[in-house]
């Protein structure tokens, strides 16, 4: 028996959040029976409705994506724009990106229709690494690179310790290129941190996630993550390292 937010958001309609909302407006439908209570649990041979379309168990499938910059990190737009997911037009399940990136920001992007997945590779207790490279304005110090190694105050809290070096700069134009990874998935925190120590972010990429690359691929493009890699993500997630 699972919960029944937790079942429709593995499924790939919404979000656990999204879910849970959905089932106190009314809109959840259990054996033909409208379902308000947050702590119903449900069993496979349940039926189970979503605002009057039936809930049928999809293959779980995995995507690794080259976001490019210009999109959106949702399934959909309310002002219209394009979504990572209007990138996978021949795709018939409902697929979802896993966290995060922002608008003006490209790399490496997880989608799938796996819940459970995408809940062991965002939140933060399960410490998943993110490398990003970052061309900002000014060069930072030493002291401001080891501040955002040490974890650096921000409005909604400090930053946990991260790795970072400073890979190239120019002193004469004002700039420099750097690395960075972090676990944690804070709205905009990499550009918020850089801006904490004076240099702001110009351009951003997510270069690698835990041990995924994007070798072989243009912005745009996507391939299916290996079993195996799925695998290893799960086993990272659970033991903190890989086999």
């Amino acid at each position: 028996m699972e919960r029944l937010q937790k079942v429709i958001a593995y499924a790939g309609v919404a979000s656990r959040r999204k879910a849970e909302q959905l089932i106190l407006e009314g809109k959840v439908k259990v054996n033909g029976e409208v379902v308000r209570e947050l702590g119903t649990k449900v069993s496979n041979s349940d039926t189970i409705e979503v605002e009057g379309v039936k809930l049928e168990k999809e293959d779980k499938v995995y995507f690794l994506l080259y976001k490019p910059r210009g999109t959106i990190s949702a399934v959909t737009d309310d002002k219209g724009r394009k979504t990572v997911t209007d990138l996978f037009h021949h795709i018939p399940q409902r697929i979802f990106p896993v966290g995060r990136l922002d608008y003006d920001t490209s790399g490496l992007l997880l989608l799938t229709n796996d819940g459970e997945f995408s809940y062991m590779l965002t939140h933060p207790k399960f410490k998943i690494d993110k490398t990003y490279i970052a061309r900002v304005k000014g060069v930072p110090t030493i002291e401001g690179l080891k501040k955002l190694q040490r974890g650096i105050k921000l409005e909604d809290g400090k930053t946990a310790p991260a790795k970072v070096s400073m890979t190239s700069f120019d002193e004469k134009a004002g700039k420099a290129i750097c690395e960075i990874t972090i676990h944690e998935g804070r709205n905009r925190q990499v550009r918020r941190m850089f801006e904490a120590i004076g240099t702001p972010v110009v351009k951003l990429k997510r270069e690698r996630f835990a041990f995924l690359d994007l070798y072989g691929l243009a912005p745009g493009e996507y391939r299916e993550l290996t079993k195996h890699e799925v695998k290893q993500l799960r086993v990272l997630a659970e033991t903190g390292k890989l086999d």
